[in-house]
């Protein structure tokens, strides 16, 4: 039995504002938002081979990261990348865009992020 297609599509993040969080991304990545309908907004890579979903959630309850036992936990994180010569540009543009810092950072190899709905997200600095 021949195994079917099944290709990556999206990946869905759950948030309080969907346009706020996707006017982030879209400033982070320079990435194209795009309205599919009133519940569905995305922002695309240029290739458009990368499709970042927001989906909105009227009892969103932020993560809390690093985990905490009894807390609200990460479903997932967003790993991005750059060069090593860009890493303070890049740090310092995110904190602009409106990300925050990660209070725990656990290589020089990437930096760990907050988006402003508490979505963990790196950002990886390899030559």
């Amino acid at each position: 039995m021949s195994r079917p297609t099944i290709n990556f599509a999206s990946v869905t993040l759950d948030c309080p504002n969907q346009e706020a969080l996707a006017d982030f991304y879209t400033e982070l990545l320079g990435w194209n938002k795009q309205r599919f309908d009133e519940e569905w907004l995305a922002v695309i890579s240029p290739d458009e081979h990368i499709c970042l979903l927001f989906q909105e959630t009227e009892d969103y309850i932020q993560p809390v990261w690093p985990n905490e036992k009894g807390k609200q936990q990460q479903m997932t994180h967003l790993d991005f990348a750059s060069t090593p010569n860009e890493k303070e540009a890049v740090k310092s543009h995110a904190l602009a865009c409106g990300a925050t810092l990660a209070s725990v950072q656990y290589s020089q190899d990437y930096t760990i992020f907050i988006d402003p709905v508490g979505h963990p997200f790196c950002i990886s600095f390899f030559g």
